[in-house]
């Protein structure tokens, strides 16, 4: 993968930027040309229909699915689809790079099951940062609490309510101090009693300026905290403004029914 600058001054209030993504499988085009531009603190909500794209295009944004096509920068680095099969040592050490600034949280937890909550946010810090145990334990019982769960460090994940595993999960993306979060559905796993507790915790990192991109079926929370709203449908986007305007006045016919779908 090469990475080449195009960063100056005039961009430095962007966080990241997707160019014309495209994704094919088989014969299948799931993306049809994306392009996104997140700004540092925006939070921008992707709604649609299942199989619009939303988690694919997700995925595309740190590379955990290799876009057919087009290219996604982040702090001045251009990651393109066309190198990202490279298996050469710097390409690989550079979509390292691109992960850790460009945090995930899953729909399923994805915790390790043998390791206690703590540990499970120590990881990435030691392993990836090489952090020394000792700060990265301490870093982790800061976030365990600032999402809610000092108490819970040492439980492992089978100890835990799955909106407990997310809130862990989400310790975990933070604990890598990534310029952006992405969130893939981080409720659709969840027991409806245990959304809010974590919807609670988004909520907070998204008034104190993180840049999150977030794919949620949660219509009302996604107006109150998004900045920017995209609809994506068959692949595209159809239609995208401040959530407000997109929810209360939806210009193409397919929001209208999909909003419809989702009042009922």
């Amino acid at each position: 993968m090469q990475i080449t600058s195009n960063f100056n001054i005039s961009d430095t209030d962007f966080a990241l930027r997707a160019d014309k993504i495209e994704k094919r499988f088989g014969n299948v085009d799931v993306l049809r040309g994306i392009s996104l531009e997140a700004k540092r603190g925006d939070v921008i909500s992707l709604i649609g229909a299942s199989g619009s794209g939303k988690s694919t295009f997700l995925r595309c944004l740190n590379f955990l699915e290799v876009p057919t096509a087009g290219t996604v920068t982040i702090r001045g680095g251009a990651y393109e689809a066309s190198d990202a099969l490279s298996r050469s040592r710097a390409n690989k050490n550079k979509l390292r790079e691109l992960r850790r600034e460009v945090g995930m949280v899953f729909q399923s937890f994805n915790l390790w099951p043998h390791m206690t909550a703590a540990e499970n946010v120590m990881e990435g810090p030691v392993q990836v940062l090489k952090e020394s145990p000792k700060v990265a334990r301490s870093r982790a019982l800061d976030l365990l609490a600032r999402v809610g769960l000092a108490e819970r460090a040492d439980y492992r994940p089978s100890q835990l309510s799955g909106g407990q595993q997310q809130r862990v999960a989400i310790a975990r993306a933070l604990a890598m101090n990534p310029d952006v979060l992405l969130f893939d559905e981080p409720t659709s796993a969840l027991d409806p009693e245990l959304v809010g507790e974590v919807l609670a915790v988004m909520s907070d990192l998204a008034k104190e300026g993180r840049t999150m991109l977030i794919v949620t079926h949660e219509i009302g929370f996604a107006r109150d905290v998004s900045s920017k709203m995209l609809f994506l449908r068959k692949g595209l986007v159809e239609e995208e403004g401040p959530p407000r305007s997109l929810i209360e006045s939806p210009k193409s016919e397919e929001l209208h029914r999909f909003l419809a779908r989702m009042r009922h």
